[in-house]
């Protein structure tokens, strides 16, 4: 194979990133508007959630090596919805505290039981968000500091993604931050009798 003059290296990395970028953008584009074109209900089961965060668990620490991912599952409790929609919110948010924490800081996923509704919250230890971004934060694209694209990736879509999500299964999204002092990001899910 012929290599390439030094001078052509840097540009083609810095293209082959920007096609890596708009090919996530466009999935997470394409998979919101399916879960924003889906029926209530469409593709509904029994989930068993604590199995669910395992193979996440599991899916995500072999992907991020560098980041302690803890789990703790204080029920076994059940919930309605769609594997692939609660799969991707979650994902999401363990994926964005991993972003936003020092290596090797622990990211906790918390599966319990609150009175009438099942609780999902991933906690982190990370840089903390300010209460003013809050209200925010899942806007599509809005990011709380635009230096930081380059540095963490992602699509901006994140959270709007969770945000659809617990909106299709009738759940509270709720986060808790301040800067220097990590995250909580919770889902607040409903038990159906």
């Amino acid at each position: 194979a012929t290599e390439l003059p030094p001078q052509y290296t840097k540009p083609l990395q810095q293209m082959l990133q920007q096609t890596e970028r708009m090919e996530s953008l466009l999935k997470d584009l394409l998979w919101l508007s399916r879960i924003e074109g889906e029926e209530r209900g469409e593709e509904r089961e029994l989930l068993d959630m604590a199995g669910l965060l395992q193979e996440l668990r599991d899916d995500l620490s072999a992907a991020h090596p560098q980041t302690p991912i803890e789990l703790s599952l204080e029920t076994n409790q059940h919930i309605s919805g769609d594997y692939r929609q609660i799969y991707s919110a979650i994902s999401n948010l363990v994926t964005n505290a991993i972003k936003y924490s020092p290596q090797d800081t622990p990211v906790r996923i918390n599966w319990s039981l609150q009175g009438k509704h099942c609780r999902l919250s991933v906690v982190d230890q990370g840089i903390g968000i300010d209460a003013s971004n809050i209200p925010r934060l899942t806007e599509r694209f809005y990011r709380v500091d635009e230096s930081r694209n380059s540095a963490t990736g992602g699509t901006g879509l994140g959270l709007a993604i969770v945000k659809h999500v617990a909106a299709a299964h009738d759940a509270v999204l709720e986060i808790n931050s301040a800067p220097g002092k990590g995250s909580t990001f919770t889902l607040d899910f409903p038990i159906e009798d």
